[in-house]
């Protein structure tokens, strides 16, 4: 439903994607995996149309993400970084404004906001204003918002970020589910969750992508089957790859 095609995103001089090529099917769960800076969150950007490539393509269930925006964002769900909201609003009126913005309306609309807000959660803090939740909570406020309108696809950037222990084992739970009959995309830091919930995962470097498969696949790379070790040897700090080429 996913197909990235030599995708390349420049900002100004920086090249943040630099010839990235993948495509994720219905049913699949992939984690996008990578260090601070690689171009993960630039291509899931891209993916949703919130960025232009500056080349390459994006096809999303067919739709052209250039030519055709429209029709490709209505299959997407995206939970963006840093879990943005609108602070003076309710939960419950954030959800039904994300809602009605979906064009859903009437028994509709109140079904979707109810299976939102159960799938994440929310019932306890239904009728709190966002700027008095704490960070998990407004994270899972707009998880639901992506989950609003039962997209096919969901991209999902740090989607267990500020939960705690219970939330994020949740979180990864629901993620796995979802993954059963949609498209997930959900980049992250914590490697088990790799390993819980993801069918296939991308490692991107400097723009690059530099490993692809499933977790047992790149797990095999390690003499310990360890994939915190494979991450740290195909994507070196930058201190330590100045070093190796000063």
């Amino acid at each position: 439903m996913i197909t990235v095609e030599h995708l390349v995103k420049a900002f100004g001089p920086k090249l943040a994607v630099n010839d990235v090529s993948f495509s994720v099917e219905r049913g699949e769960v992939l984690g996008f995996l990578g260090p601070n800076g690689a171009g993960k969150s630039t291509t899931m950007r891209m993916i949703t149309g919130y960025y232009p490539p500056t080349s390459g393509r994006i096809l999303v269930g067919g739709h052209d993400m250039v030519e055709d925006p429209l029709a490709a964002k209505r299959l997407i769900g995206y939970l963006p970084e840093n879990a943005p909201g609108y602070a003076d609003m309710t939960v419950n009126g954030f959800l039904n404004f994300c809602a009605e913005l979906r064009g859903l309306q009437g028994d509709a609309r109140k079904r979707a906001v109810y299976r939102a807000v159960e799938l994440c959660f929310l019932e306890s803090v239904l009728y709190q204003s966002i700027d008095t939740l704490s960070k998990g909570y407004k994270h899972r406020t707009c998880l639901a918002q992506s989950l609003i309108h039962d997209p096919d696809i969901l991209i999902l950037d740090e989607p267990t970020d500020g939960l705690d222990p219970n939330q994020k084992h949740e979180v990864r739970n629901l993620i796995k589910r979802l993954g059963e009959n949609k498209v997930v995309i959900f980049s992250t830091h914590i490697l088990e969750e790799v390993e819980a919930a993801c069918s296939r995962v991308i490692i991107i470097d400097r723009g690059c992508i530099v490993a692809n498969g499933t977790p047992a696949e790149l797990q095999a790379r390690s003499p310990l089957g360890k994939l915190d070790d494979v991450f740290r040897a195909i994507t070196l700090p930058d201190t330590v790859k100045v070093e190796t080429h000063a």
